[in-house]
């Protein structure tokens, strides 16, 4: 059963269960439980990306709207913090049960706004809302805590929360980034002001609303939408006690630089070039399936996806099955499109590129269409003979485009994917558990797979990688998330004298 929003509350259900064009309302930053125009009055048209064509608009905020959303939680801050971790963990149960109950609705939405086909959008749906079960285990695992540390002298800690938060997500996964981040900082007392990517806010604007269906209290959570304006509002507002961003690395590391330079609490994940290795003994079946889904899966667009594959030795047979394998790809229906034209310009520009200096495109993706959907297309796209030194093998293209770099032995391969300036996420394709243990413990990178081409650690493991690929301490989810989010304070207390004495006493 899919959800019906109250008119007056300004997003009615979204209709589609296809991938027809659907138009959609306009967006409005969401701010003490009511819809607003930015105080510029600027919009920005929302483009389906299948179909190129405007589904909404969305407001363009400045300073004067962010600060108005932080007023909003700082408002709403005491009343949350001292309301019992307990009772802020049932808006999480609460929220998951609306998330699963609208999950068709959520799908379509997301692939409308962001390109994905439907199978995508929806596992990236599910992926969120086993952030927000996580979310809901965290007062189990925070509980305790307690030890008599000398006769009649105990220590305890309790996790305190920062005040008002923030984050800054992007356009690749627009449900699931945010509940990277919600659960953990919601559970543990903050309020927060969302920023969701310009390009797709819908989901966000969602999420809101089925926050407060769950009963999370107006001004706890504020939306603020817009680009870069509302981006420096937020990072420069001196009463944001902390900050996660996630995007690419250029704009990571100055969020990062200019948060920290105020001493706010900062964890910016950036971009990713992640290497998957094979050797000879690796399966045939599973590595080229595996392989193919990795670098053409959510159209390359996610910082897991598989950008460069280091051929040890001869591994020919693994690369002709990648190319039929690819080539039988449905686009449109296995594969969704790419989020706007400027980033078909620039993922095509790096195929010319890497053809022009040498290498050769056994896998073309170049001109691509779908018929009945003129919106942005990149196919899937091998380009093999790629020498480290191109561009196409050392820079983040962020598109359905795999390398191939040929090696002669492992150690070169570990030496190069650890040459790279990122460090998000390493594979090995083998059949030999000794080898597999020697390259994943030589990968610099801060998840790293064995025959799996999406590392991604499930909850509660928590994700983030390392070098250019975060900057700040901690990960964004699990356990790390929650401790991002809040303080602990220890508390040592004695209530009885005692007969006999010591140091602590």
């Amino acid at each position: 059963m899919t959800s019906h929003i109250p008119a007056h509350d300004g997003a009615p259900e979204f209709p589609a269960r296809s991938y027809e064009f659907t138009p959609y309302i306009d967006c409005k930053n969401w701010i003490a439980g009511q819809w607003r125009d930015a105080a510029s009055g600027g919009a920005l048209e929302v483009m389906n990306p299948r179909h190129g064509k405007k589904m909404g608009s969305v407001v363009l905020s400045g300073i004067e709207d962010v600060n108005a959303a932080v007023q909003a939680a700082k408002s709403a801050f005491p009343g949350w913090k001292s309301t019992p971790v307990k009772e802020r963990a049932q808006v999480l149960f609460r929220l998951k049960q609306l998330m699963e109950r609208d999950l068709e609705e959520l799908a379509w939405l997301l692939s409308h706004e962001n390109g994905k086909v439907y199978g995508q959008a929806k596992g990236s749906v599910l992926k969120g809302i086993e952030c927000v079960e996580m979310g809901t285990a965290l007062q189990n695992m925070i509980a305790g805590g307690r030890l008599e540390v000398s006769r009649g002298v105990t220590c305890r800690v309790v996790y305190e929360p920062l005040g008002v938060c923030a984050g800054i997500t992007p356009f690749n996964f627009p449900s699931m980034v945010p509940l990277w981040m919600l659960p953990q900082a919601l559970l543990g007392g903050n309020t927060f002001v969302l920023k969701p990517s310009e390009q797709v806010p819908y989901s966000a604007m969602k999420l809101a609303l089925l926050l407060r269906e769950a009963g999370l209290p107006d001004g706890v959570l504020n939306l603020v939408n817009g680009a870069r304006p509302a981006v420096e509002g937020i990072v420069g507002h001196p009463e944001i006690a902390a900050v996660g961003f996630v995007g690419s690395t250029r704009v990571a590391r100055i969020v990062y630089a200019e948060g920290s330079k105020q001493g706010k609490r900062m964890l910016c994940l950036g971009g990713a070039k992640n290497h998957l290795v094979v050797v000879p003994d690796a399966d045939l079946e599973m590595s080229s399936r595996d392989i193919v889904a990795s670098a053409f899966g959510c159209s390359g667009q996610r910082c897991m996806a598989a950008a460069v594959m280091i051929a040890v030795g001869d591994v020919q047979r693994i690369i002709d099955k990648m190319v039929e394998v690819a080539n039988d790809m449905v686009l449109g229906q296995e594969m969704g499109c790419i989020i706007n034209a400027e980033s078909v310009e620039r993922i095509t520009r790096y195929i010319d590129e890497a053809e022009k200096m040498g290498a050769k495109v056994i896998v073309d993706g170049r001109n691509a269409n779908v018929e009945g959907a003129d919106g942005f297309w990149v196919g899937p796209t091998i380009i093999d003979q790629v020498t480290p030194d191109m561009p196409a093998a050392c820079e983040e293209i962020f598109g359905p485009v795999l390398t191939i770099v040929h090696v002669d032995t492992l150690d070169e391969a570990i030496a190069l994917e650890n040459k790279s300036p990122y460090g998000n996420a390493a594979s090995i394709f083998t059949s030999s558990g000794g080898v597999a243990e020697y390259a994943t413990s030589r990968f610099q990178a801060g998840m790293t797979g064995v025959n799996i081409g999406v590392p991604v650690p499930r909850e509660p493991f928590s994700f983030a990688g390392w070098n250019d690929s975060k900057f700040g301490h901690g990960d964004m989810t699990g356990m790390d998330g929650f401790r991002f989010w809040t303080r602990p304070k220890k508390v040592t207390g004695k209530w009885a004298p005692q007969t006999d004495q010591n140091w602590m006493s």
